[in-house]
């Protein structure tokens, strides 16, 4: 096998053109064409002649993430991504191929997306080391905080002290004016004022003022991360997230969202990670509308994954209002990703769920109704300012275990039947499934430590110790036993499917509002798996005959492991109940 950067002549010369034309559309009028070449020259010479070959291909029904902190499982003795590795070892292996580690670097605020240095594993999570020894055992997925950087980095300080190195590396304005457009994720001032130099200057912070945005305009901060990604890749990293992709971009007199050149930034990083090697993945991070979302498939040119944000609040609402039509109409709208890209499912994560993925799905009156019931179940909320100054909820804070106390009527003793139906859907669904490490865990509101940080997403930001949580694990009665117990059977069945391939056909059914179903057949035609779920919190009487099932087969569901005796009975789903029928 042929080492990937030992390149060939013809090979290089492709990669050559190829970054040319991403330099040229993202510094137009910016750089002329010799400066262009010094650039593509700088970015072949880091990556050539690594030893590092082809992998395997970039998934099957058997890839499933977990989502974690590198502090999520700690114990006093271990450095915690030893613990971490430990924990997982115990209780993780079997289930999970994929590992995305939160922001593993030093940081001064946001819970890791404050960054103060990107070249170094936070001393008290390990070192390098400790990543790729992980490696050895999982697909590493690192996040790369790409929008911006804390104004306590090495890079900002050395930025206001005018290093050449870092000269024009952040966004500083001396007239904030013609910037009322621009689209925001938060209720804070865009802008900061800092004295620079004796001078005042208004900083640009999309998310807050600890977080300053770096310069695209400037070559040398896309070569700063290119370079990034390099040594992520020499560590064992193969997942790249990239984290507030849409913001990265600014232009005067416009909203300053998904610009073209942010666009081409993703499409220069995909072409850098498809040159390194097969089995390394681009998934960007957009929580937006759904269609803008989408948006960042490209033309098969973009992310290989795009998170599918608009899942979790529609789930969410399809289960506590016992409802799937929003659900399936989304459903039925979706597009089929194409060979080589996917959707990334998830359904919780370190964020909340977020509600603007919902527009033009959920009317307001309906995601008022959604924070309303969620804010009995002790939910926080995170607003933004829109560009009238009017403030609206951007998303819900709370754990998803405590998102299913109940339903619009109040709390009920269906907390986990709500919960297991909800990933059920989920593992069905075309894409890739993740899974946030307290939805494996059944983690609850965590308010002492909301109550430290006085940041509404610390609710959903547990720290376990490693004795307390092996133990609710290892107790066959506990709360926290039955969720991991019940996902992890359900995660195994999946694996085992190649119907639920990522990529195999999926077709949504119209089964009523109280059903929500859909048909997966594998890429030889060979299984269908028909996947219904009730939605609701009684009993519901199904009519297989609108399944379609062949008569010709036999037909049985996976997960209670019953056969189907007559394809055209009426059969009863108890609450919340999936089945997963299959013919193979």
């Amino acid at each position: 096998m042929m080492p990937s950067w030992k390149i060939i002549p013809k090979v290089q010369e492709e990669l050559k053109n190829n970054l040319n034309i991403h330099f040229q559309i993202i510094y137009k009028d910016i750089l002329d064409q010799n400066e262009i070449l010094k650039l593509i020259n700088r970015v072949l010479d880091l990556f050539q002649n690594k030893d590092l070959g082809i992998s395997e291909p970039n998934w099957s029904q058997k890839d499933v993430f977990l989502i974690t902190y590198g502090d999520s499982i700690y114990e006093e003795k271990n450095n915690k991504l030893k613990t971490l590795s430990k924990f997982l070892d115990k209780y993780c292996k079997k289930q999970f191929n994929n590992l995305h580690i939160l922001p593993f670097f030093p940081y001064s605020s946001d819970d890791g997306f404050s960054i103060t240095d990107y070249e170094e594993v936070r001393s008290d999570l390990g070192d390098w080391k400790d990543i790729k020894s992980l490696s050895k055992n999982y697909r590493i997925m690192s996040d790369i905080v790409i929008n911006h950087a804390s104004i306590e980095s090495k890079y900002f300080k050395s930025f206001i002290e005018n290093k050449t190195e870092t000269q024009n590396f952040f966004i500083k304005l001396k007239n904030k004016k013609g910037y009322d457009q621009v689209v925001r994720p938060r209720s804070s001032d865009l802008f900061r004022e800092f004295e620079i130099n004796k001078e005042i200057y208004y900083l640009w912070c999309t998310f807050s003022h600890d977080q300053v945005d770096f310069n695209f305009k400037n070559p040398e901060v896309l070569f700063f991360f290119i370079k990034l990604i390099h040594l992520y890749l020499k560590n064992g990293v193969r997942v790249f997230r990239l984290d507030a992709i849409a913001f990265l971009w600014k232009e005067h007199d416009t909203n300053c969202l998904n610009l073209p050149q942010t666009h081409e930034v993703v499409k220069l990083m995909r072409t850098l990670l498809n040159a390194f090697s097969k089995n390394t993945l681009l998934i960007t991070e957009t929580n937006l509308p759904n269609l803008e979302n989408l948006s960042y498939f490209g033309e098969n040119d973009e992310a290989n994954a795009v998170y599918n944000f608009a899942l979790p609040p529609l789930l969410l609402w399809t289960l506590v209002m016992g409802d799937s039509t929003a659900l399936r109409k989304w459903s039925m709208g979706m597009p089929p990703a194409k060979d080589h890209t996917s959707y990334f499912n998830f359904i919780a994560s370190h964020d909340g769920i977020g509600l603007r993925p919902t527009e033009g799905i959920l009317t307001e009156k309906e995601r008022n109704n959604l924070v309303d019931i969620m804010t009995d179940f002790g939910a926080k909320t995170t607003k933004r300012k829109k560009t009238d100054n009017t403030e609206t909820v951007y998303e819900i804070n709370i754990s998803l275990i405590d998102a299913m106390k109940g339903t619009f009527q109040g709390s009920d003793h269906l907390q986990i039947e709500r919960f297991i139906c909800c990933h059920a859907i989920m593992l069905g669904l075309e894409g890739i499934p993740a899974f946030y490490i307290h939805s494996i865990l059944g983690s609850t509101n965590d308010y002492e430590k909301l109550e430290q940080t006085k940041s509404n997403r610390s609710i959903n930001r547990r720290s376990w110790k490693y004795d307390e949580i092996d133990g609710l694990l290892s107790s066959t009665d506990s709360f926290n036993s039955k969720i991991y117990n019940q996902l992890s059977k359900l995660i195994e069945i999946r694996k085992n499917q190649s119907a639920f391939h990522p990529n195999a056909t999926q077709f949504t059914f119209n089964l009523g509002k109280n059903f929500f179903g859909f048909w997966r057949q594998s890429h030889d035609k060979r299984q269908s798996i028909f996947c219904v779920s009730n939605v609701t919190n009684v009993f519901q009487y199904l009519d297989l005959s609108e399944l379609n099932l062949i008569a010709s087969n036999e037909w049985w569901d996976l997960i209670s492991n019953e056969i189907i005796i007559d394809i055209k009975s009426t059969i009863t789903l108890k609450a919340y109940q999936t089945l997963w029928i299959t013919n193979y």
